[in-house]
């Protein structure tokens, strides 16, 4: 395998991304595809896997291979946004667009009947995680009981990578660190399906077998060769969540390391030694066979600079340099980045975003910089969760497109007081999925992406936010009940099943 050349595709919640990779990690090729995401009424966040998914992988998938010249391939591994909800048949086929994760709130009421039914703390100790907008388990009663006729149809539950998987090898498969996120339907501690409440949630699903994401678990097929261009019999891993994905291609791998990944959504993974629940984040396995990690992610990140940038006009290159010149604080503004609600620690779909302290002086310059703090806030908020569980992190290695222009990482430095390490590659979760097709050809890819910088934090700045943050966490308690009513308001606007 030491001439082969390994793949490795991404299926984002914005984009998806491919890269071409030497046994040495190495790119050959970079290949990307945009995309968004659709959001039929408040609170429904979901794909088209077919014109998504599907159409993303071939025409990477082909890009790629032309890219490769002829060179032999030695592997392909897959990955994408999860954990999701895709209906399919039993050959495969979408019966309905993916219901996405935790950014899609529509199974609340879901959650309070799982939770009352099996027991909040029960579930938090067996599953590993709370039951939350994360979880799959209320999105298939929220099938059953508001789509009766696509739940009775239904007979696999797909994620972006297993949906990938199924169409190039025929094998219905999920590895384990996507299955964790099954709340809660899978055991962590056993690392099996919980069959009984398996059969209680949704006793028409057929469930899919378990692997490691870089366990080889079939190869491609010829009907999947002629439309993807990938030869016949190509290796292909299990593949997973791309979060995890992204923290392999930055080596976090070892207990204490941890990663935050700047996107549309901000999540960050530390790797533990043993599962240890907590009420506020997620505890999964990990990527690597035998792991655990416990992970965060707020509801939004890039996708409230992305939207504050549609509303004031210009680019992000301009943005971030009329920013760098606003006095820390944003000249008194206070922003809480809650627009799709918020996930950890929260785990209040009904937040909502809030600007405070505006006034006629105020600018977009000063509105960017107040939103690239908020995230900041919230980065320290998870951090600070997560050291309850699993220890402060040792070492953390920001990626993702975020990290571009040095504003952005090193204000959330400043902000936690923490270093970030930067690696030489932050194309993210492709990369990762290339490293475990290698992995699993025997390949070590342990130099592949090493670190080239690190973002010091400001001691002089970080005691300076310490009062901004302060009343970060104040503001949600003292606005939450107001954020409630105007969420209900909204939910009345436009209530499940209208048209």
């Amino acid at each position: 395998m030491s001439d082969a050349l390994f793949l490795g595709v991404d299926i984002g919640t914005s984009s998806s991304k491919g890269v071409l990779v030497r046994p040495d990690g190495s790119i050959v090729a970079r290949a990307e595809r945009v995309h968004g995401v659709s959001t039929p009424r408040p609170g429904w966040v979901e794909h088209d896997a077919e014109k998504i998914w599907w159409t993303d992988f071939v025409e990477i998938a082909r890009e790629l291979v032309a890219a490769a010249d002829g060179a032999r391939l030695g592997g392909l591994g897959v990955s994408g946004i999860g954990p999701c909800l895709l209906p399919a048949d039993a050959a495969g086929n979408p019966l309905r667009p993916a219901i996405l994760y935790g950014v899609d709130t529509r199974a609340t009421a879901e959650i309070a009947e799982l939770n009352e039914e099996f027991g909040a703390d029960t579930v938090l100790e067996r599953a590993g995680s709370p039951l939350t907008t994360q979880a799959i388990g209320p999105k298939l009663r929220w099938l059953a009981w508001n789509e009766p006729e696509v739940a009775a149809r239904t007979e696999l539950l797909l994620m972006a990578s297993s949906f990938l998987v199924h169409r190039l090898t025929g094998r219905y498969i999920l590895d384990h660190q996507s299955a964790s996120q099954c709340v809660p339907m899978y055991d962590l501690r056993k690392r099996e399906w919980s069959a009984d409440w398996c059969e209680t949630i949704a006793p028409w699903l057929r469930l899919p077998e378990l692997a490691w994401p870089s366990e080889i678990v079939g190869a491609v097929t010829e009907t999947a060769s002629a439309a993807t261009g990938l030869p016949a019999g190509l290796p292909v891993t299990a593949g997973t969540v791309d979060a995890w994905a992204e923290a392999a291609s930055v080596g976090v791998a070892a207990p204490g390391d941890a990663m935050v990944m700047y996107g549309t959504t901000m999540f960050l993974v530390q790797v533990l030694t043993e599962p240890q629940p907590h009420p506020g984040l997620w505890t999964t396995c990990g990527a690597w066979p035998g792991t655990y990690t416990v992970a965060a992610g707020m509801a939004t990140s890039g996708a409230v600079t992305e939207w504050l940038r549609k509303l004031v006009g210009g680019d992000f290159s301009d943005l971030v340099e009329e920013a760098a010149r606003v006095p820390l604080g944003s000249r008194g503004l206070l922003v809480l980045p809650y627009f799709a609600g918020e996930r950890t620690p929260l785990f209040d779909p009904d937040a909502r975003g809030l600007i405070a302290g505006l006034t006629l002086g105020h600018g977009r310059s000063e509105l960017y910089r107040a939103a690239l703090e908020s995230i900041a806030y919230g980065v320290r908020h998870n951090l600070a969760a997560m050291s309850e569980e699993g220890g402060q992190a040792q070492r953390l290695v920001a990626v993702g497109g975020g990290t571009r222009g040095g504003l952005w990482t090193q204000i959330v430095s400043d902000v936690t007081g923490m270093p970030q390490q930067l690696t030489a590659e932050t194309i993210g979760a492709c990369l990762g999925d290339a490293m475990f097709a290698a992995a699993a050809a025997g390949i070590d890819t342990a130099g592949w992406n090493p670190v080239v910088d690190t973002v010091e934090p400001d001691r002089q700045r970080y005691d300076q936010y310490e009062p901004f943050y302060r009343h970060y966490r104040e503001l949600y308690t003292a606005t939450a009940e107001i954020a409630h009513f105007l969420a209900r308001e909204q939910h009345r606007a436009h209530p499940a099943g209208a048209e």
